[in-house]
Parts: structure tokens; C-alpha cells; sequence
């Protein structure tokens, strides 16, 4: 068997991928520590004009040294890829616990809150804003501790700019003045986002939940919550005071470190010995890319990306073996997880129809490219609900919609599945039924 190898380590398994990376398993070689390893494409990085984004993602994450954050080793180069070598994380998101669990303990979710304080805390004090704080970006370790992930929306401080102006993060989690577009405090925005997952650890949903973004943005912008009858006072006090929709006086990080509820078990964490950082290092691994590459991509610079492009590999490991009716199969048992449906329609036609649907059943949608997250609340309002949609192309005219539940019940996803293809009708390519076949069959038997 070949065993790949970038530098010191040796590839594994595929155990995750996004539109734009593959994380891989690696092991070190030298230690035997494993690590999970980033794959990014360098000419697809150059096309979709994100290099700036990884340079400040890579920067960010060598600043970012601490036992609360997951932690960049090193950054590999060759002429095609960007390997970002980071800690490997085997206990999943916080997110899913809560699906799993509903709400947390109030010493588990004390605890959690405690360790995200503190890596928040010495991200700030390195000058960086994380800026999409939620459960879905918060990973556990092995013995159950967290660990902050994915500054893709990060921020660093420029050079005499005390305020910064781009709105992002999730809705749901955003601080009312990053809304406004008036300029906010990376720093006091990132405190409101911890004040949303501190509640959503201890309540088992979110404090501002609208299916309509407007009135969402107008409970968020005036703070308009209740806490469960089963918070302690303690808790519910730190978390008005945290909430609190005027910037200039909502708590700090160093005043929550001070609150009675807070400080209750707190165990300080013990900080990783003094290391130099050099950034100087992070433009060297996108200079001098493949000459013909870059030919490349100047002339597909201009073009819209399309959907990820299905080859015939794919459409036999897709449809289990070469029985492709099953890509085009809505019985019950390929509904549990994951089903597909085909559309005729253009691709952003389907993308665009899929994002109405969603919303009008009242969830929550997230968009990259041609790939969809479709998050809310299950029927009874007790669990999150999560399904990933993603958009692949068959042939020219032929587009492929790959739908996975990511989390929650498996009833409510099948309740899902039926009422979202219901609504999708116009759009849903379906393959002539079985009477129709035998019409054709019967008409030419008679020719005979």
C-alpha cells in the first residue's frame, strides 16, 4: 500500500470538507502525534479572490496561542496546495451536544462559558475580534474541554482604526451595533455573542429566534428576551448585563470575570509558555504560484463558478453500485439521512427556490457558493434541526441536489424532506413513472 506524505506527515482519511477545503487525518511521523491537516486548492484560493482571507486566518492562528483555541503547528506549501497543519479534535461541536442534550447543567454550561471567556479574552488581548462566535464554532477535546475554531471572519486591528464596519457573524448570535452598519467594537460585539451561546447552553434554544429577519433584527436591536424560569438569579443577572443593546455600558470581560455566578469552581487555565511569532513568513506561502495556473486562472478570473462538477466516479459511488435509478429514489429508506433530487431548472434558479422554501417554512438559511445550511428548531421546539443542501452538476442541463440531515431527529428530517420537495415541485425533475413505461413498451410490441 503507497502511504502519501507531505513533509513529516502521513495522509489518512478524509474527515471533513467545505467548498473551498479538505481537512484530512495526518499523523506526525516524527512524534506520532496525530493532527488534522487543511487541504486548500492554491489556484481555486487565487480564482475566488481569498487570499487575503486565508493570510488572515493563518495570522491569526499563529497570534493565537492558547489552551482554548485550536491550534495551527505549521503551514506547508507546494506549487498547487496550502497544507495548514492544526490540533486534531475528536469530540465534536458544542453544537451537536446541545441537539443531543437539549439544555447543559448549570455547571456544565458554567464551565464551557468559563473556558470561552478565557480564550476570548486572550484573543482580544492579541488584537483579534473572532467575530462569528456560536456553537457551531466552539469544538470539544477528548476530555470534554473547548476549544475555539474557525477565524474565517476574524478580524486584526489596522493601523489607527479603532472601529471596524463589516457586518457578518450569524443573526442570530450578532451584537445589535454590528446591525447598524455605524461602525462597532470587535472586542464588546464578540461579549454579546458570548452572552447568546451562554443562554443557549443553559436553555436549550436561542434568547432571539424569528422566522421573519426583520423582526428578528428589531428583538436583537431593542434586546427583547426572557430567561427560563430555571436559571439561577446569578445567571440571569451576568446575562441582562451582557446582553445589554447599548455598547457603551454592556459588561466587559473583565467584569464578568468578576461576577459572583461566574467565578463559582472557576480553575484558572494555565497559559502556554512565551513564543515568538513571526508573520513574516505567511505572503511566502502564495507567492510564485505555477506559472500555467496562474494563466489559468486570469482567464476563468471573470467567469461565475458553477457547482462542483459530478464525474462518472462519483455517479457510481453516489447511486451504490450501477443501479443508477436509486439517485432518483424517494422511498422512505433513503430518506432517513441523506436523499437527492434532480432539477432541469439552472443551477441558481434551484439555489435561489431553495433558499425561499426554507425561509418560508420558517428556518434559517446560510449560503456559500452552491452549498446551503438549513438550521431552526424541531417541531416540538425542544432540539435544533440542521440540514446541508449542496448543488452538484450531472451534465449541462442536469443538476443534482444532495440533501444531508447534519443534526436532529430523524423523523423530523423525514418531516422535512416531504414538506420541503412538496414545495419544490416546479423545480423537481422526475423521471417518466413505470405506467408510462409500460405504454411505450406495449405500443412497440403491437409495431412488431
Amino acid at each position: 500500500m503507497v502511504v502519501r506524505k507531505v513533509g513529516k506527515y502521513e495522509i489518512g482519511r478524509t474527515i471533513g470538507e467545505g467548498t473551498f477545503a479538505k481537512v484530512k487525518f495526518a499523523q506526525n511521523t516524527e512524534t506520532g502525534e496525530s493532527v488534522a491537516m487543511k487541504v486548500l486548492d492554491r489556484s481555486t484560493i487565487i480564482k475566488h479572490k481569498m487570499v487575503d482571507q486565508i493570510k488572515r486566518e493563518i495570522s491569526v492562528m499563529k497570534l493565537v496561542r492558547h489552551p482554548h483555541v485550536v491550534r495551527l503547528y505549521e503551514v506547508l506549501a507546494s506549487r498547487t496546495k496550502i497544507y495548514i497543519i492544526l490540533e486534531y479534535i475528536t469530540g465534536g461541536e458544542l453544537f451537536d451536544k446541545i441537539v443531543q442534550k437539549g439544555r447543559l447543567s448549570e455547571a456544565e454550561s458554567r464551565r464551557y462559558f468559563q473556558q470561552l471567556i478565557d480564550g476570548v479574552d486572550y484573543c482580544h488581548s492579541k488584537g483579534v475580534y473572532h467575530r462569528d462566535l456560536k456553537p457551531e464554532n466552539l469544538l470539544l477535546d477528548s476530555q470534554g474541554n473547548l476549544k475555539i475554531s474557525d477565524f474565517g471572519l476574524s478580524a486584526l486591528p489596522e493601523q489607527g482604526v479603532s472601529l471596524l464596519r463589516t457586518t457578518c457573524g450569524t443573526p442570530n448570535y450578532v451584537a445589535p451595533e454590528v446591525l447598524s452598519h455605524k461602525g462597532y467594537d470587535g472586542a464588546v460585539a464578540d461579549v454579546w455573542s458570548c452572552g447568546v451561546i451562554l443562554y443557549v447552553l443553559m436553555a436549550g434554544y436561542l434568547p432571539f429566534d424569528e422566522l421573519d429577519l426583520t423582526t428578528l433584527y428589531s428583538k436583537i436591536e431593542r434586546a427583547e428576551f426572557s430567561c427560563p424560569s430555571w436559571f439561577p438569579v446569578g445567571a440571569k443577572s451576568l446575562i441582562h448585563r451582557i446582553l445589554d443593546p447599548n455598547p457603551e455600558t454592556r459588561i466587559t470581560i473583565q467584569q464578568i470575570r468578576d461576577d459572583e455566578w461566574f467565578k463559582k469552581s472557576y480553575v484558572p487555565v494555565r497559559l502556554f509558555e512565551y513564543e515568538d511569532v513571526n508573520l513574516d513568513d505567511v505572503n511566502a506561502f502564495f507567492d510564485d504560484p505555477d506559472p500555467e495556473e496562474q494563466r489559468a486562472t486570469e482567464r476563468r478570473g471573470n467567469e461565475d463558478m458553477g457547482p462542483l462538477i459530478l464525474n462518472a466516479f462519483d455517479l457510481i459511488i453516489l447511486s451504490q453500485g450501477l443501479n443508477l435509478a436509486t439517485l432518483f429514489d424517494r422511498g422512505q429508506d433513503s430518506m432517513k439521512y441523506q436523499t437527492r433530487f434532480v432539477s432541469q431548472k439552472p443551477a441558481k434558479v434551484v439555489l435561489s427556490s431553495m433558499e425561499v422554501v426554507a425561509q418560508s417554512m420558517g428556518f434559517k438559511t446560510h449560503i456559500r457558493n452552491y452549498k446551503m445550511r438549513v438550521e431552526g428548531f424541531s417541531t416540538n421546539k425542544n432540539s435544533q434541526f440542521s440540514v446541508i443542501l449542496e448543488i452538484f452538476e450531472v451534465a449541462p442541463t442536469f443538476f443534482m441536489v444532495d440533501i444531508q440531515k447534519a443534526a436532529g431527529d430523524a423523523s423530523e428530517y423525514l418531516k422535512f424532506y416531504k414538506s420541503f420537495c412538496s414545495n419544490l415541485e416546479d423545480i423537481i425533475w422526475k423521471p417518466p413513472n413505470e405506467s408510462s413505461k409500460s405504454r411505450i413498451s406495449k405500443s412497440r410490441s403491437k409495431k412488431r
